[in-house]
């Protein structure tokens, strides 16, 4: 007796040990609990990435000083670190998904079990009963009554037959569904990890750019604002260049060719975020020269740092670059141009990471790059361009290497 009750302890003391990630599944109300648990953390980050994202636009308008400067860099990593917090929320949520999808698919698949063998039973009954003549069912019966009877009994379970094969064919496609959410649940598990990785690696960008800025100027407000001025001077002749040649391309665009302006012929490049930091066209802006020019060819989606940029529309990447290597943060920086199959082109412009290559095949919707704010860009966001597919043309210009450019139009006719 003394030994049983000793092994019974050991057990109980092995099973208290073993780690959590290991334990049992949680029944499906612990499980939903969890998750709406994560989904209250994830609001409560994603309030705090707003009013990051709030500041840094706000520090923005105050111009430039070697000390905002520096803060900016500190309020991008300390948006990222949220970033992160967030990527990892969303994993852990949609793991808990995924495990209560998995009970649901396990009791949906015992229900179409049950329900099968119910209809093999009633096709049984039947099959035994057709091959008895419906006369000889009624005759052999004592009563008249009995008679009836049987042959009622008959008619319900052919009519239970219908009904149950309803069922079947509805758990049938309940099941399928769960499986399809499952599915979509571990892709956008992996895509999560994807940006997290890449959110990760960008507050070590964001660090090292910080120390190259602090080494360049010795913390010496007067060299800053050398550099400053030299990189404004060099913005405004790149915005002169591209606006002179984007003046005659507009020229020579054919609508005829083009789709008509209706919602919805491009997907929003990043999900969730229609609020624009800076309309299409001739801007108050552009207008009094925060453009560095008159016009701004695009629109600007506010977009944290290390958010993923997804393409408007199947189509083909025709060129991807980094302007940076010729003209630091004097232009697009790092960008790629998608061509779709109804004659427009897409810019996608100020990223941190580009994630497709030239001649790679996209899908409406697929992750093609993340937001930053590499090149001529105020905080980052999306810089997003549409431009008519036939007058898009990739050349040298005078002051930043390769560049980009066609004629453009409003992207908000097309969104």
């Amino acid at each position: 007796m003394i030994k049983i009750l000793f092994a019974l302890l050991v057990s109980i003391s092995i099973l208290a040990s073993i780690p959590a990630a290991l334990a049992v599944t949680p029944p499906a109300a612990e499980l939903q609990r969890q998750i709406e648990e994560k989904s209250t953390k994830l609001r409560e980050i994603n309030q705090q990435l707003q009013e990051t994202q709030k500041n840094l636009a706000e520090n923005e308008e105050k111009g430039r000083s070697l000390n905002q400067e520096v803060k900016r860099i500190n309020s991008n990593i300390k948006q990222l670190d949220l970033g992160i917090k967030s990527s990892q929320t969303t994993i852990e949520k949609l793991e808990l998904e995924i495990a209560q999808l998995e009970l649901d698919i396990d009791e949906t698949k015992e229900k179409i079990g049950l329900k099968k063998r119910a209809v093999q039973q009633l096709l049984h009954e039947i099959q035994v009963q057709d091959a008895e003549d419906p006369l000889v069912t009624f005759l052999k019966n004592r009563t008249l009554t009995d008679g009836l009877t049987a042959t009622q009994q008959l008619g319900e379970v052919r009519n239970k037959l219908v009904v149950d094969m309803g069922v079947l064919k509805e758990l049938q496609k309940e099941f399928n569904d769960q499986l399809d959410n499952a599915s979509q649940k571990k892709q956008g598990k992996e895509g999560e990890q994807q940006t997290l990785k890449v959110r990760k690696g960008l507050v070590e960008d964001e660090k090292k750019e910080k120390q190259s800025l602090i080494k360049i100027t010795k913390n010496q407000q007067k060299v800053y604002e050398q550099l400053f001025d030299d990189l404004a001077k060099k913005q405004a002749e790149i915005a002169e260049e591209v606006e002179a040649l984007e003046a005659d391309l507009r020229k020579q665009i054919d609508p005829t060719a083009l789709p008509g302006f209706r919602p919805g012929v491009l997907g929003w490049p990043v999900n969730g975020s229609h609020l624009l930091t800076q309309e299409y066209g001739a801007t108050s802006f552009a207008s009094r020269g925060g453009y560095r020019g008159r016009w701004h060819n695009g629109i600007d989606i506010r977009a944290p740092k290390g958010t993923p940029i997804l393409s408007a529309e199947d189509g083909f990447v025709i060129n991807t670059g980094d302007q940076d290597k010729f003209c630091r943060r004097g232009a697009y920086g790092k960008y790629l141009v998608v061509r779709h199959p109804n004659n427009l082109a897409t810019l996608y412009a100020h990223l941190s990471q580009i994630t497709v290559s030239d001649g790679q095949s996209v899908k409406r919707g697929q992750v093609v790059g993340y937001s930053g704010n590499t090149g001529y860009s105020r905080g980052s966001h999306l810089h997003f361009t549409v431009w008519s597919g036939n007058t898009y043309q990739l050349r040298g210009s005078r002051t930043c290497g390769p560049m980009p450019s066609g004629g453009d139009i409003d992207p908000r006719k097309y969104l």
